[in-house]
């Protein structure tokens, strides 16, 4: 049996990262484009579905990232869940490269929000609310158009890529 630890506070932030990085997540890289057109992206494992009817997902953006303005005022965005081979992808997204789609394989979705080429699922999502959540903000969107590959995902646990062991 393990041992249950009340004592541990949450606002030890370091302890706090430990203990949320046991629930594994599968990983996203966002998408969308800027007013003037340019594609914008970044990485995302806070991902979640809300609600089967209407269809709606969440995920969660920092409020102190640049790119959170573009992504407010975006109509449409592209959540693109990562294949078990992208884990550079994902590292690409998460850094702060000028030109994160440089090399990358992709396809204008709704509105032009890109859809990377290889990965598990697409999710095409209309920008319909967003909220406050700390220091993030939580982004509600309605899915318009999916598509579902069988490839197998890219998976984060305890602060490390991961990939699902074969049965």
């Amino acid at each position: 049996m393990t041992q249950h630890k009340p004592d541990t506070d949450p606002a030890d932030g370091h302890a706090l990262r430990r203990g949320l990085g046991m629930f594994a997540t599968g990983i996203t890289v966002v998408t969308a484009h800027t007013q003037e057109g340019a594609p914008i992206g970044l990485t995302v494992n806070s991902f979640n579905a809300v609600s089967l009817h209407p269809p709606l997902v969440v995920w969660s953006l920092s409020i102190r990232l640049p790119i959170r303005h573009a992504l407010e005022g975006c109509e449409y965005y592209a959540v693109n869940v990562l294949a078990e081979d992208q884990e550079a992808i994902s590292r690409r997204f998460a850094s702060k490269e000028s030109d994160l789609f440089h090399g990358i394989d992709w396809q204008p979705g709704l509105n032009g929000a890109p859809l990377l080429e290889g990965c598990c699922a697409h999710f095409e999502v209309l920008n319909a609310s967003r909220h406050p959540g700390g220091d993030h903000i939580l982004f509600i969107g309605q899915i318009e158009r999916f598509a579902r590959f069988d490839r197998e995902p890219l998976v984060y646990f305890r602060g490390k890529y991961r990939q699902l062991a074969n049965p």
